[in-house]
């Protein structure tokens, strides 16, 4: 079996339980915006936007899933509100599909190099420090080597946060002092990487937006200097958000996308939310596939994503 075992019943149950609130919010609003109807008309799918907005799907994504339904109901000719759930979980599930958002059981790391580098980015306060130790914590239960490296060197909470976590999972961190170059410190984690064969590396950056010209003449030079270790490094620029927070996640989605590739998303804290329809919006606008998903505070908690379940998990009564 790869890495991740994902598809299990603990599994499913996690992923239940963290989109409850989510799916309770989606639910209750449905059911009233149908009430009394027999079938799809302007008027239920006014509603039905209406929904989809404050679930915080995000306009731009809502205007396209609405326009998805109005031409099946006109190619269709009668669609029954009994096949509304239907119909959102096959039109989500395929915006989700056009983003690259896999359904993922596992997810093996490539074979024809190591170590595999991911650089991990997002402002402070989403859980990103906490999303690197949790993977860190998978690839070693994995079997696999993994290395940290504390490239955030503006904070000392973050890198002793970082070491905290390196000493949880039993994997070594590198760090240099405070303020030092990230550069170095990137340089000096992926060297000592390769040197001892390790498999996967995960690079914590500073999470500072303020100035967006010197964050992405950073993670810039973070790149260049990874390349003289690695040519292909960083295999991954991972984007860590808070999905509680709704629409201010995919501000910040922006904003990082403006200043750096991002290759995949990982949203964090979805079990406290009824916003978890951030996850489509985001997705769909940036055009960058949804890898991992937080569903709590346990270890295991951070699960691949799997479009097929997480809509069904949305919108199975």
């Amino acid at each position: 079996m790869g890495l991740f075992g994902f598809f299990n019943k603990n599994k499913k149950e996690t992923l239940d339980k963290g989109l409850e609130k989510t799916k309770q919010s989606v639910f209750s609003k449905l059911t009233r915006a149908v009430a009394g109807k027999s079938k799809v008309d302007d008027e239920v799918l006014d509603h039905l936007e209406e929904i989809l907005i404050t679930s915080d799907v995000g306009v731009e994504t809502t205007l396209k899933i609405i326009r998805r339904i109005e031409e099946r109901v006109a190619r269709d000719k009668y669609v029954s509100t009994s096949e509304l759930n239907g119909i959102l979980r096959d039109e989500i599930a395929a915006l989700l599909s056009e983003n690259h958002s896999d359904d993922n059981e596992n997810w093996d790391l490539p074979k024809d190099h190591k170590p595999y580098v991911i650089l991990v980015v997002g402002v402070n306060g989403v859980g990103k420090t906490t999303t690197i130790g949790k993977l860190a914590w998978q690839f070693k239960q994995a079997g696999k080597k993994v290395y940290l490296g504390a490239a955030d060197t503006f904070r000392a909470a973050a890198v002793d946060q970082l070491c905290i976590w390196g000493e949880r999972v039993g994997v070594p961190v590198v760090k240099q002092q405070m303020g030092a170059d990230p550069a170095s410190v990137s340089f000096d984690t992926l060297s000592s990487a390769k040197a001892n064969d390790a498999d996967v590396v995960l690079i914590d950056t500073a999470g500072r937006l303020h100035n967006k010209v010197g964050l992405m003449n950073e993670l810039k030079k973070i790149k260049d200097v990874m390349k003289k270790v690695l040519p292909e490094a960083p295999d991954e620029v991972l984007l860590v958000l808070d999905g509680s927070t709704g629409q201010n996640a995919f501000e910040q989605a922006k904003q990082f996308a403006a200043v750096t590739q991002i290759t995949s998303l990982a949203i964090t804290k979805l079990d406290g939310t009824a916003k978890g329809g951030v996850v489509i919006g985001i997705s769909d606008q940036l055009k960058v596939p949804v890898k991992y998903i937080g569903l709590g505070e346990g270890m295991d908690d951070l699960q691949l994503f799997n479009k097929r379940q997480f809509v069904d998990s949305l919108f199975n009564d």
